[in-house]
């Protein structure tokens, strides 16, 4: 079956797209897809949808400051959306400004950091700060929001827009899915016997892009650092030898899995960068169930999700979802997703 970006549009009506966090992270609604069938619901059921024995596995990055105003050297109004730190005082970057800066140009951003410009590098500038560049951004930066919401960033989503098992400052943007968790739902799992394991992929800004090219072939997917601790391989590991299931929380947590995993489902510890990009006809390696929010139209995570739970039942879980009122993306509720066939993996 030959796919194109057509296949993977729908029409979102804008009331649906979540604006602010709900009171409470597991209030939200959750969407079980599996079976061919859809079941309303709410992420504080979750417990009930796993057994002992299953293993979490959770992205434990951490969103940083990485929206900065400023003006360049010849006045002109800037911003800059940091997508990584590359060095103790450098940074790539998305810069918006009426005319491109040049190289050997220079950035005032907040009042408080001077930033030179270094050059290109595709999409992205490469900055160099005076002095450490992560704690400059940290103490003068703002919370980057998705596009899609459209408020600044309050007091509030300093906290809402971080998991609560955020660790590794990297990101520039959260994994929302695990933006449902909260102390007491984590400490209900852990007491009737499902696991927890972590990994690290830090969000890049390519998260929000939209594809580009009708013919998915052709699209060149942007890369992400991750990192996957020897205690979440020997997880996952003990795991599959006692029949659990390995429940990734989001889709970057199921990315860095299986971008670090060989043919034969081992995986390898340590570092790495990623450009993996799922589509169906995939064959997952690692991931047995997959906890994600709803994504955007035309996205690549809307087709590494259809790859997992099958093209059909996510569009029907999507029809579904905007039918019966279901709240879209970061802030948005979530699924939790079967396979397309469980067999061998149930």
């Amino acid at each position: 079956m030959t796919l194109t970006l057509d296949d993977f549009d729908y029409q979102l009506p804008a009331h649906c797209i979540a604006q602010a966090p709900l009171a409470e992270r597991s209030a939200s609604r959750l969407l079980h897809v599996a079976g061919g069938q859809l079941t309303d619901r709410h992420f504080v059921d979750l417990p009930d949808l796993l057994s002992p024995g299953d293993l979490l596995v959770m992205n434990d990055t951490r969103v940083m400051h990485a929206r900065l105003l400023g003006r360049k050297d010849s006045g002109g109004q800037i911003e800059v959306l940091v997508e990584r730190v590359i060095g103790e005082c450098e940074v790539l970057a998305q810069v918006r400004a009426s005319k491109s800066p040049k190289p050997g140009s220079r950035l005032w951003l907040e009042d408080a950091a001077e930033v030179e410009v270094l050059g290109r590098e595709g999409e992205f500038y490469r900055l160099r700060f005076a002095d450490a560049a992560l704690p400059l951004i940290e103490a003068h930066g703002r919370l980057p929001l998705p596009p899609y919401i459209e408020r600044a960033a309050g007091g509030a989503d300093e906290a809402r827009y971080q998991t609560i098992f955020a660790r590794e400052q990297g990101s520039v943007a959260a994994p929302t899915a695990g933006l449902h968790f909260d102390e007491a739902l984590l400490a209900r799992l852990i007491a009737m016997g499902v696991n927890t394991a972590t990994v690290t992929l830090h969000v890049g800004a390519g998260t929000f892009q939209p594809v580009r090219v009708h013919d998915l072939s052709q699209h060149q997917m942007h890369r992400e650092h991750y990192v996957i601790p020897a205690a979440t391989v020997a997880a996952i590991a003990a795991t599959k030898a006692r029949g659990g299931r390995v429940v990734a929380v989001g889709t970057t947590a199921l990315r860095a899995l299986e971008s670090a995993a060989a043919e034969d489902g081992s995986l390898k510890v340590g570092a790495g960068e990623t450009a993996l990009f799922i589509t169906p006809g995939y064959r997952f390696r690692v991931v047995d169930r997959l906890v994600t929010n709803f994504h955007l139209p035309k996205s690549t995570l809307l087709m590494l999700v259809s790859a997992f739970a099958g093209l059909e039942p996510i569009r029907q879980a999507y029809r579904h979802a905007i039918d019966t009122g279901y709240r879209f993306f970061s802030y948005g509720d979530a699924m939790l997703l079967f396979p397309e066939t469980n067999e061998g993996r149930s």
